[in-house]
């Protein structure tokens, strides 16, 4: 197996690799940094590329497979962290060039279960400022590329993650996601994403401040990678204020299990915005053909989503305000959102309707099940 080949080698089977002694953690972080420092140029995936600290993690790392066969699931993978995460020691810059210099002093709770997994951190991706956007070209950092056309974009604000993952920049990457920061890179570079349930990943040791709308989770190019990734991110951490049981089976295991047949719920469409592009709704019916090959039963319906609208905006412009960056140092559309945040009252109100319209879409799945 050759480097190229590394590269694209999904997570779980780079971890039996390590674990089989066929290749070393130091090995793969430096097929990794080789492949950043030739690309990254083009493509701008990474903000922050830890070089010296993935090389003598993995040092360490590879030193232990001399001693133990004792090994997390993912020891020795490298992977991504987004940049609206802290990692000790690293700058966080939240996609504000006027935070640079911005070190963080702790960890995030998902940052610590990376590396509790084993884990080796090569730096810090590409987002939108404080993640507002659907596309990752802060002002003031090298715009994020898409690897397959660097003249479109691997969307936002998870898209130097998305790009990292489709590139060989990263075996697995880990973003977030509020209104679509996972799942619109994933579309974007034609990877696996996923946004997991509010309480499903922890947010310490801070706390969040947009009512669970904003979730961490994997960015990979398998679903097996992606399901044994929100494995050992899932769980709670003292002083969640809430949380969601762990799954029976575990995610990995749940992509084994041969399903009955389902009914799969799908549309082109999202009213009041319309259609979607002719080319997604080609990939829409193509996946509904197949999924009638399996054996699903398939309907064109979707719950309505229209009453999330107002709401959504108005928490979306509190993220801005919350984050206390001063509005002369914001991009345009956040100063934008930061001028249009309303009242404490209103940021409650808009949390209450959203709770309201949500149960109502949940109710939808008591008769779909996809």
């Amino acid at each position: 197996m050759d480097n190229n080949d590394l590269a694209f080698t999904p997570a779980l089977e780079l971890a039996q690799l390590i674990r089989l002694r066929e290749v070393s953690p130091l090995e793969l972080v430096e097929v990794y940094l080789e492949r950043i420092e030739r690309l990254n140029p083009q493509l701008g995936s990474y903000f922050t590329v830890t070089a010296d600290l993935a090389v003598a993690d993995a040092k360490i790392k590879t030193e232990l497979l001399t001693t133990t066969s004792e090994l997390p699931p993912f020891f020795g993978v490298p992977i991504s962290i987004k940049d609206l995460n802290a990692v000790a020691d690293v700058t966080c810059t939240y996609g504000n060039s006027a935070l640079l210099n911005n070190i963080a002093n702790y960890d995030d709770g998902v940052v610590t279960k990376i590396k509790q997994a084993g884990f080796i951190i090569l730096g810090k991706t590409a987002t939108s400022e404080l993640g507002s956007f659907p596309y990752s070209e802060p002002t003031g950092f090298p715009p994020a590329r898409n690897p397959w056309n660097l003249a479109y974009t691997p969307g936002g604000s998870s898209g130097g993650a998305a790009a990292s993952v489709a590139a060989g920049l990263s075996a697995i990457a880990q973003g977030s996601d509020g209104g679509g920061s996972i799942r619109g890179p994933a579309a974007c570079c034609g990877v696996v994403g996923i946004k997991p349930a509010k309480g499903r990943v922890t947010k310490a040791p801070v706390g969040e401040t947009l009512g669970g709308i904003a979730v961490d989770g994997p960015i990979t190019r398998t679903v097996a990678d992606a399901a044994a990734m929100l494995d050992v991110i899932s769980g709670y951490v003292t002083g969640d204020p809430y949380w969601l049981s762990d799954p029976q089976p575990s995610f990995l295991n749940a992509t084994e299990v041969k399903l009955n047949p389902l009914k799969i719920a799908f549309s082109t469409k999202i009213m009041p915005f319309g259609e979607a592009d002719i080319n997604c709704q080609q990939g829409v019916l193509k996946t509904v053909q197949l999924l009638e090959q399996f054996g699903h039963q398939i309907t064109e319906q979707y719950p309505d989503f229209s009453r999330l609208i107002e709401p959504f905006k108005v928490v979306w412009q509190a993220g801005v305000a919350v984050a206390g960056i001063p509005s002369a140092a914001l991009q345009p559309l956040n100063r934008w959102l930061l001028a249009k945040n309303g009242s404490v009252g209103e940021y409650l109100q808009a949390l209450a309707q959203m709770q309201i319209v949500s149960r109502q879409i949940v109710a939808f799945f008591n008769i779909i099940d996809v």
